[in-house]
């Protein structure tokens, strides 16, 4: 092919004998720097327009940002480091800063988060997951619904934590948290990081309790629980899907539990349907699914869209996903704050003798209830060091956060959870489990601030669920063993992964009674 004339068909310059030529190499870097700059000029321009709102509001933010990076390398290098830093600058209140190029705003006032979390749809705000959520949980994840089909299947989930359900539920939590100090404690004078023992007893518990009759043999189970571990590696990993990558090693993680799940759920249908007693939550909801099919039956309708086994599949799988690392996180809070605060620890002690007289008796749903020291405990864990701090939506049009400022569409709204939890209480800084007492009651005084299991269209529906597996977790703990930490310089640290943690975990336990 004749380049030149290729080019000179074009219109190029009047050099040469086709009338073009190639422009030098010092005009094309020229031409480059000066479409870059113009780009620098441009964004840093577009981000003090959008920060501005009415009557002169400027949203606090930094002075200037990196181009098209903006904070992400600090963000990546030190995330709870930005993240505070970015607090800081507006608290309670708003700030922005950029990522990659996107208006991101930091909500810290509780009021203006609840606003957020109130609107959900593809007219307002959308939730804005990690960028390889669609590919490692499936595009029709839940967290992805809105509108009249995410209402159906929420309302379709009452059935899952009914107080029926529930207790059976905390039966299953209670073994298998004995079977696994019981593991602890065959090494427990050795101090070791717990982080990943924490989060196996949290997966075994979560399978079973969701699916735990259908996950086959010790074997099946072991495939099981590494494909969920792939999909977990999967948000820790750089978004990129293609074979090898770690991203589609989750996405094969994926396909493979959905596989097992349809089948469990097939199984479980057919169980409910010859009338058997629910075992697990996926049978829970085979009754209410049965159920609802026979009811559209009935008006002439179709089977509501939930109700195939593949697509009850893939509830159960975001089930198991929601609870694995933010129970693994507030389970691994509540081992370091007991081992930090053993006056707390002592009272939880005398009411777990109290209540339950014989120790080593099954703990219940009704048991719990009656354990209002050891509640209120788990409610200071989840508001001292909520789990998941911060929930990102993007605007999908201009939305309006306050009456002076109105975010522009495409940008990204970032509510914290845990700036919400730290306004209102007294010495909210302070770990105090009194709060919540009846004599203060800063439970109700400060409730719409409690935003550890978020607010409005999304908010959790295993709220209770959680509760009690810290609950019957702390029960267990604190009447089983002597904790000891070992710390560390960055004991004190929080971290983020993506969940809050402590910066270490190292304990050693030693059996309360001296078992053999």
């Amino acid at each position: 092919m004749n380049t030149t004339a290729l080019f000179s068909g074009l219109g190029g310059g009047a050099d040469g004998a086709d009338g073009f030529s190639m422009p030098s190499a010092s005009t094309m870097v020229a031409a480059g720097s000066t479409a870059a700059i113009g780009y620098v000029l441009w964004e840093q321009l577009k981000f003090r327009l959008y920060k501005a709102g009415k009557n002169g509001y400027q949203m606090p933010g930094p002075a200037s940002v990196t181009p098209v990076l903006g904070g992400i390398v600090e963000m990546v290098k030190d995330p709870y480091g930005f993240w505070e830093k970015q607090r800081l600058m507006s608290f309670p209140g708003m700030s922005w800063h950029s990522i990659v190029g996107v208006f991101t705003i930091f909500v810290t006032d509780a009021a203006i988060s609840r606003h957020v979390f109130n609107h959900n749809g593809a007219d307002t705000l959308l939730m804005q997951l990690h960028p390889s959520a669609k590919n490692v949980l499936g595009e029709r994840n839940i967290a992805f619904l809105h509108g009249p089909d995410h209402k159906a299947l929420r309302k379709s989930f009452i059935a899952l934590f009914t107080r029926k359900a529930l207790g059976v539920y905390v039966k299953q939590q209670d073994e298998i948290i004995c079977k696994h100090i019981a593991e602890w404690m065959k090494n427990g004078s050795e101090a070791r990081e717990m982080r990943p023992f924490i989060c196996t007893l949290n997966q075994f518990t979560s399978q079973d309790v969701f699916a735990g009759p259908y996950l086959g043999s010790n074997a099946d189970r072991i495939q099981f629980s590494k494909a969920y571990s792939a999909m977990t590696d999967a948000f820790l990993a750089f978004p990129l899907c293609v074979p090898g990558t770690t991203v589609w090693k989750g996405r094969q993680g994926r396909f493979y539990i959905i596989k097992v799940l349809t089948k469990a759920a097939a199984e479980s249908k057919a169980r409910m349907a010859a009338g058997e007693e629910p075992k697990c939550l996926l049978d829970f909801w085979s009754q209410q699914v049965l159920a609802e099919i026979k009811e559209a039956e009935e008006q002439g309708l179709a089977p509501p869209f939930y109700s195939a086994d593949a697509k009850m599949a893939d509830s159960v799988m975001d089930f198991l996903f929601a609870s694995q690392d933010a129970s693994t996180a507030s389970l691994t809070w509540t081992v370091t704050l007991m081992a930090e605060h053993p006056d707390v620890l002592a009272r939880v002690r005398e009411e777990q003798e109290r209540v339950r007289g014989n120790l080593d008796a099954p703990i219940t749903g009704e048991l719990l209830n009656e354990m209002k020291y050891t509640r209120q405990v788990v409610k200071e864990i989840l508001r001292y060091r909520p789990p998941a701090p911060m929930v990102p939506q993007v605007a999908q049009k201009p939305f309006k956060l306050t009456e002076t400022y109105t975010a522009p569409k495409g940008a990204m709204i970032i509510p914290s959870c845990w700036a919400a939890s730290m306004q209102g209480y007294e010495n909210p800084e302070k770990f105090d489990p009194d709060r919540f007492s009846a004599e203060r009651g800063e439970d109700v005084k400060f409730a719409s601030n409690f935003l550890v299991f978020g607010h409005g269209p999304h908010y959790c529906v295993g709220k209770e669920y959680a509760q009690n597996h810290l609950a019957t977790f702390l029960a267990r703990l604190s009447t089983s063993v002597n904790i000891k930490r070992t710390r560390s310089e960055v004991s004190d640290n929080t971290i983020y992964l993506p969940t809050l943690y402590p910066g270490d975990s190292v304990f050693s336990f030693s059996w309360l009674n001296q078992k053999a």
